[in-house]
């Protein structure tokens, strides 16, 4: 009688080889990345300086950190205001 209690009780203890094995469910996991707006930069800022002589003749200078953005305002104001041309 010892005999069988002794294997009854070994034959529960033991689990079969794919219960061990199974790993339990891995719960999913949604990861939403926020959206961030990027602001347009502004246009590079060009600082004049208008001077008039006194027979109404404009000039001017220009400061400013982009070339092109300089070049584009000194056209504008040579036409508009009748400026010399570059030499």
């Amino acid at each position: 009688m010892i005999l069988v209690f002794l294997l009854v009780a070994c034959e529960k203890k033991s689990l079969p080889p794919q219960a061990k094995l199974e790993d339990p469910p891995v719960p999913k996991v949604v990861v939403e990345k926020e959206k961030v707006e990027r602001e347009e930069p502004l246009p590079p800022e060009v600082k004049i300086k208008l001077k008039r002589d006194g027979k109404d003749n404009y000039s001017w200078e220009l400061n400013g950190s982009d070339v092109d953005q300089i070049l584009k305002v000194n056209e504008r104001l040579r036409k508009q205001l009748g400026g010399e041309r570059p030499r």
